[in-house]
């Protein structure tokens, strides 16, 4: 507790400033009182400042202010719904940007959605607290993560091991999401009772997935079949999010994605289905992630735009 307060109480006193709120200690407990939508902010700062705590063992005033801005509020979005209500029980998780509060909205209103970006945009980490936020809530019995076992040009029947040897590396980021939000034995043990299944998108075949809060990541390299095949799995009382970046087409046939066909044969069954775009804009990696995704969109338009010269 007292790497969290700072020497002098010095980081207590950036939180209450900053974060316009008041902060009681009792023991190793802390209580926010303020604001609503303040005391959320605050909760989901002293969250993430715990989690530097037990992975450093410490705490600088730096580490502090950037999480503070990190959870700034929004721009550009002055009837922005709080967080608290967008991710229920889920409090360490908020959108960052609009596009992704966007993103969460559709998550929250609508049957199925089909998000497309870049990488670093929170696509999959957002869809994951989304499904979690759900089941805390009793709104699903289950959740269901997977992904097509095809990508960089591997193939899962030529990949070496066994069959839960072969999957993981194609499910690693799920996991991921899944261990960071939950905390890793938690996540075990829902995994063993099986309330989460992370499985390849093969293993959805000949399924009707009731009660159950879907997540397709990584949908650009589904082909035609497999994408039909997966929206029509879902059951009653079940939600679907089909997240993949199109710039990222590992198949043979870039033509050939069944995520490019899904966009645009679903896109007048609004409202049941929604389409949310998150571009560069909504990156919210390490800075120079953006950079690096711009400098990456420059050089290839200036390729294609020497290509049509020739």
């Amino acid at each position: 507790m007292q790497e969290l307060l700072g020497e002098f109480d010095c980081h207590l006193r950036v939180l209450r400033n900053e974060l316009g709120v008041k902060l009681y200690t009792k023991g190793q407990a802390v209580h926010v009182v303020g604001p609503p939508e303040s005391v959320a902010r605050a909760q989901s700062v002293i969250h993430d400042l715990l989690r530097i705590i037990r992975k450093e063992g410490s705490l600088a005033e730096a580490d502090v202010r950037d999480r503070i801005e990190e959870y700034s509020p929004l721009e550009n979005s002055s009837e922005a719904r709080p967080s608290s209500e967008l991710l229920p029980l889920v409090p360490q998780v908020r959108p960052r940007t609009p596009g992704q509060e966007e993103y969460l909205h559709s998550i929250a209103e609508t049957d199925v959605t089909l998000c497309f970006g870049p990488a670093g945009t929170g696509k999959t980490y957002l869809s994951v607290a989304a499904a979690i936020s759900h089941f805390k809530r009793g709104l699903v019995n289950r959740i269901v993560l997977t992904r097509p076992a095809v990508e960089a040009g591997e193939s899962l029947g030529f990949l070496p091991g066994t069959l839960v040897e072969k999957v993981n590396p194609y499910l690693v980021p799920l996991f991921d999401a899944l261990n960071d939000i939950l905390g890793f034995e938690r996540a075990r043990k829902l995994i063993e009772r099986g309330v989460v299944e992370v499985a390849p998108l093969a293993f959805m075949r000949g399924r009707s997935l009731n009660h159950s809060f879907v997540i397709l990541d990584e949908a650009q390299n589904t082909t035609y079949p497999q994408m039909k095949m997966f929206v029509t799995r879902m059951g009653r009382n079940s939600r679907a999010v089909i997240t993949g970046d199109i710039t990222q087409i590992d198949l043979e046939r870039r033509e050939n994605s069944g995520f490019i066909f899904a966009l645009r044969i679903l896109k007048d069954l609004s409202p049941d289905v929604r389409i949310v775009e998150l571009k560069e804009s909504d990156v919210v990696r390490n800075p120079i992630v953006q950079r690096i995704i711009n400098a990456y969109i420059r050089f290839e338009g200036d390729l294609e735009e020497r290509r049509g010269k020739e």
